[in-house]
């Protein structure tokens, strides 16, 4: 059996990635698929830390244009920070119902459903291997959750982020509507600023550029990914 590559990962996940093919909200069987593939890798003994996205529920600045809303954007990053919580919750869920144990830690304190994210805790919670989700962001509006998947990475000494999406890696342009759209094998991350691709936000590629934290970029609608990554399988986009 191959050894995994990476002692400790953070895996981060849109919230469309939970909606599957509804047009919002969560789909349980993708969150089921998810939870099975996440057990798979645990069992190989990695700790996976998750930071989660909350777009199939609200997407602040996104969802105050489309419908011509006057909402201040502090209120509406926190709105989606508390979107983020919704998915935490979710997924823990079904987690531990496949006898996964799993601690939900919060940016922000509600201490009636999860814990406060404190650094040490989150350390020991992982050593004990223990699954740890990361909501509620940063904490703080005007950062995004791709912020916060880079910015807990580094307080936990995580060898990488796995980042998954809907397509094998980055392209030049997106692949669901360019069909000649370019796909890269390995990026550095100042290319990745230059060209503006859409890997993560620039906030979040350059902390993994002063940091030397890689980034994977690959499909997450493919079951067994997230394993033949961390098992070291040549598959979507390393950026480095």
């Amino acid at each position: 059996m191959p050894k995994p590559i990476y002692k400790r990962v953070v895996l981060k996940l849109s919230g469309e990635a939970l909606q599957g093919k509804k047009p919002h909200g969560i789909d349980h069987d993708v969150l089921l698929s998810i939870a099975r593939q996440i057990k798979e890798v645990k069992t190989t003994g990695v700790e996976i830390a998750i930071v989660l996205g909350g777009g199939n529920i609200f997407r602040g600045q996104e969802n105050i244009r489309e419908k011509g809303l006057m909402m201040d954007r502090t209120v509406a990053d926190y709105m989606g920070m508390l979107a983020t919580v919704i998915n935490g919750l979710a997924l823990q869920d079904v987690l531990e119902k496949i006898s996964m144990p799993t601690r939900v830690l919060t940016a922000i304190e509600m201490q009636k459903i999860a814990e406060p994210y404190i650094r040490r805790r989150a350390m020991r919670h992982l050593e004990k291997g223990r699954i740890v989700i990361f909501v509620a962001g940063t904490g703080n509006p005007y950062f995004t959750t791709d912020t916060a998947a880079a910015l807990r990475a580094m307080e936990i000494n995580a060898d990488v982020i796995l980042k998954a999406t809907r397509v094998d890696g980055v392209y030049s342009d997106d692949p669901l509507v360019n069909r000649r759209a370019k796909k890269f094998d390995a990026l550095r991350y100042i290319d990745v600023l230059n060209k503006g691709l859409k890997v993560m936000d620039a906030t979040a590629i350059s902390l993994c550029m002063d940091n030397k934290l890689p980034i994977i970029v690959f499909n997450l609608n493919v079951a067994g990914n997230i394993k033949r990554v961390i098992l070291g399988e040549k598959i979507g986009t390393i950026v480095k």
